[in-house]
């Protein structure tokens, strides 16, 4: 979690892990204002979004969860003093994040607009197309740091695979991003389709939480506070890698790579442990799968860090980072949001240089191919 800052970061303060260039795989760009997409969007959807708005799979019509004293859930200071909600002045972001944490790339996150989801599922893929572009328009092309992600909204595969092909002829999107909270688990065939053209593609399948699937963010309903939709989301994670592993994707795709994003990573242990012990049980049931649930974690998931769990002690954070693997982390910062992770402060725990080398940099950079 952060601290609001209100002055310049002093040279005294970039600790060596942020001197190592770093690359921040949950950059949160914003739209200005509905003037920059619309550009983008067809006459059509152009108007509908205008009369109409947005549509959504949630009770919550107009209204989000995300406290009033945070609102647009940013941080204070990260609020552009050109105007604008937070994440959508470039030179702001440059001066703010990637110039004083030394940011090498930055992998861009969208989540405006509600893009997965929309109850209209056309209105939707046009959304997704548009912010496509607009990330490429708006932020890769004016700062090659900033690396952009295919948005494509699984809930119409035929939509998502045309989005796909699109953009990976245009060959500048690093991952493709789908939604954890979907009309149906993840691990649904109705998916395979995506799934199969990411691994021809050679791109990672990014899943960062959020959205709404039209369901109770909780196995219990809905939660009546805010710190619960946010706890929610590591159950959401949870429940989503146990549905891709035991559907067996991984094994259909076994070259398929998989990044679950702003998750964090405390729950993968008693996760796959569970999983296992439930695999040996059951094992008749899952014929599919040829290996244990957690061999499939170990070699074809990634995790980005933000938000870290932080245990009391430091060795409990230690030994939770030595059980999921050095390998399997990549560090993510959240930014502009209220619970952004600082690089210089993120790890409670001493790293040694090989793993922060991994954590920081090289997973992501072999990851993304960057």
């Amino acid at each position: 979690m952060s601290d609001v800052i209100d002055r310049p970061i002093l040279a005294e303060e970039v600790a060596a892990q942020s001197r190592l260039r770093i690359i921040d795989c949950d950059v949160h760009p914003s739209i200005r204002a509905h003037a920059d997409i619309e550009q983008f969007l067809p006459k059509r959807w152009q108007e509908h979004l205008r009369t109409y708005g947005s549509h959504l799979r949630t009770p919550y019509i107009g209204t989000t969860p995300y406290p009033r004293s945070s609102p647009l859930i940013a941080r204070r200071d990260a609020w552009p003093p050109t105007g604008g909600p937070p994440g959508s002045d470039l030179d702001f972001m440059r001066k703010q994040h990637l110039d004083p944490l030394d940011i090498e790339y930055g992998i861009l996150q969208v989540l405006d607009l509600f893009i997965f989801s929309q109850q209209n599922l056309e209105f939707g893929a046009a959304i997704q197309r548009a912010i496509n572009d607009w990330q490429l328009a708006f932020w890769s092309d004016r700062d090659p740091r900033l690396k952009a992600s295919i948005l494509a909204g699984q809930d119409d595969t035929t939509f998502a695979i045309a989005e796909i092909e699109r953009c990976a002829k245009i060959g500048r999107y690093v991952q493709i991003n789908v939604c954890p909270r979907a009309n149906e688990p993840l691990g649904r065939r109705r998916y395979w389709p995506i799934y199969a053209r990411a691994q021809e593609l050679g791109l990672p399948l990014g899943i960062h939480v959020g959205g709404y699937g039209g369901h109770a963010p909780t196995g219990g309903g809905w939660p009546s506070y805010y710190v619960e939709e946010h706890q929610s989301n590591a159950h959401t994670m949870a429940a989503q890698l146990t549905s891709l592993v035991l559907e067996g994707v991984p094994e259909r795709f076994p070259n398929l790579k998989i990044v679950f994003i702003e998750g964090g990573f405390g729950w993968i242990p008693s996760a796959t442990w569970r999983m296992d012990r439930h695999f040996d049980a059951f094992r008749s049931e899952v014929p599919h799968l040829k290996r244990r649930p957690s061999e499939y974690v170990k070699q074809q998931f990634w995790f980005t860090t933000q938000p870290i769990d932080e245990p009391d002690e430091a060795k409990h954070l230690r030994s939770l980072i030595e059980w999921v693997g050095a390998d399997r982390l990549l560090f993510s910062s959240d930014y502009p949001h209220w619970d952004f992770d600082d690089p210089r402060y993120a790890f409670k725990t001493p790293l040694t240089e090989t793993e922060r080398r991994k954590i920081f940099n090289g997973n992501a950079r072999a990851l993304y191919k960057l």
